[in-house]
């Protein structure tokens, strides 16, 4: 139920997409009964779809978000706002079929005070485990996972599948966090345009001497696709932004950090290119390979930049609005 003193903020953001929204606040409604108030950030929503979400659920505060903006902005809009002791961020193509956030509510005030973090159990739409827990995920693991050399999935296999325990990092799609550390840190860092934002709040905590958990018994269903890894046109832009970020992580957000982790990613960056475009030349209509190696030929491009993963989207968006 929604308060004025609410328990829980529930963040939300939502690109102009009503086939993903309307399950997931429905399911809120269902099946959350600790006080809690719900914002979804309306990004580049058409006047329409404002409209109708706004009497279809006036419980849920909409904030208009009318510009280019990331997930970390996008989410940080709502997120300076939460009046809740936690916040629990959601991507708008997740949904509950359990009392999912009360369960992590009830974990969360009984363990250590060091817990900044409670995450629930992912499942995907077909009932798989998506993420239970997170493995270390450092800097070193993005070059690594890009050679095969090691895996976060097999990783991720380790970890429990019930039960509350310890955990590494997080995933940003779903995660109950305590506000007032949330707000410490700054909220999401807004460097970040798409990724690895959540990898950031996770590392920024564990610096502080806080810890990340897990509630296995908690579940949500992430039906993954639905909200950023679609393929698609817009995907040749997201892409690169996502690369430069993850450099920028990866070398510990200095620009020497970042040449030396785009330099040893490159043999692997030029592969898929290659290979994606021979597929698409195969083809011969245009297909997700064509969308594939013109990522990857973007990323190409701008590997050793020094604009920021924002500017590296606006950069290749401008393009996909012109051709479209």
């Amino acid at each position: 139920m929604e308060d004025n003193n609410p328990i829980v903020s529930i963040v939300i953001v939502c690109m102009n997409n009503l086939k993903n929204l309307y399950p997931c606040l429905e399911s809120i409604r269902k099946y959350t009964h600790v006080s809690y108030e719900c914002f979804v950030v309306a990004y580049l929503f058409s006047k329409e779809n404002l409209e109708k979400v706004r009497n279809d659920f006036p419980w849920v505060k909409f904030i208009e978000s009318n510009e280019i903006r990331g997930f970390s902005e996008n989410n940080n809009l709502a997120l300076r706002q939460a009046r809740g002791k936690y916040c629990f961020v959601q991507n708008d193509d997740t949904e509950f079929r359990m009392p999912c956030i009360d369960k992590l509510v009830e974990t969360i005030e009984k363990l250590p005070k060091k817990v900044a973090i409670v995450s629930p159990k992912g499942l995907l739409g077909n009932g798989d485990i998506q993420y239970c827990g997170r493995a270390n995920h450092s800097r070193w693991h993005y070059f690594l996972e890009a050679f095969g050399l090691w895996s976060e999935k097999r990783a991720n296999k380790h970890n429990p599948t019930h039960g509350v325990f310890k955990s590494y990092d997080i995933i940003g799609a779903y995660f109950l966090i305590k506000t007032h550390l949330f707000r410490e840190i700054g909220w999401f860092d807004e460097r970040y345009f798409f990724t690895p934002e959540d990898l950031a709040v996770s590392a920024e905590l564990r610096k502080r001497g806080y810890e990340c958990w897990v509630d296995a018994d908690a579940e949500i269903i992430h039906y993954e696709g639905m909200t950023g890894k679609s393929m698609s046109p817009i995907q040749t832009a997201a892409g690169p932004a996502g690369f430069v970020g993850a450099m920028m992580w990866s070398g510990g957000n200095t620009y020497l950090g970042y040449c030396l982790f785009t330099l040893l990613n490159l043999p692997y960056t030029i592969g898929q290119f290659v290979y994606h475009s021979l597929r698409s030349n195969h083809h011969g209509t245009p297909n997700r390979y064509n969308l594939l190696a013109k990522k990857e030929r973007n990323i190409l491009s701008i590997c050793f930049t020094r604009k920021t993963p924002k500017e590296v989207f606006l950069k290749f968006y401008n393009k996909v609005k012109t051709q479209n």
